[in-house]
């Protein structure tokens, strides 16, 4: 059975990293991963939420709920993966699924997320799931 969980303990984030680290290689540790988590929980109401079956997690998302003139409220997703060795068996789309009802019920206006452009499977994913290509994103590395 697959269950949808919100991560709140160091367990529950810890759990995450294995399948995180695929999406943020930068990532060095799984404490790393639990510093940098608990801290955006502070500043930023980042919510780490993921899906397991029997006891594995097999797909994690990290997301925060804001508010711009440019969007109004919405729900944007930092992050989305699941494990290589799971994908293409639908654990990825449940938990958008889930994500995409959890907008909903808190009222969002919209929902968002930034894919690299290198990831052409999440792109047609996306595309599936009735998303649209809306912008460009432009960054600016300062360090």
């Amino acid at each position: 059975m697959d269950k949808i969980i919100l991560a709140e303990s160091e367990t529950d984030i810890k759990r995450c990293f294995p399948v995180m680290a695929e999406l943020r290689t930068h990532l060095k540790d799984e404490n790393d991963f639990f510093q940098r988590v608990k801290r955006q929980q502070k500043t930023a109401d980042y919510k780490l939420i993921f899906l397991e079956k029997n006891g594995e997690v097999k797909s994690a998302a990290g997301i925060r709920i804001s508010e711009c003139l440019a969007w109004g409220k919405f729900l944007y997703v930092d992050d989305l993966v699941t494990l290589s060795s799971e994908r293409s068996n639908g654990y990825g789309e449940k938990l958008f699924d889930r994500l995409v009802s959890y907008a909903v019920e808190n009222s969002c206006e919209q929902f968002h997320l930034d894919s690299g452009v290198q990831r052409f499977g999440a792109h047609r994913f996306y595309l599936k799931k009735r998303m649209d290509i809306t912008s460009h994103h432009f960054a600016l590395k300062l360090k």
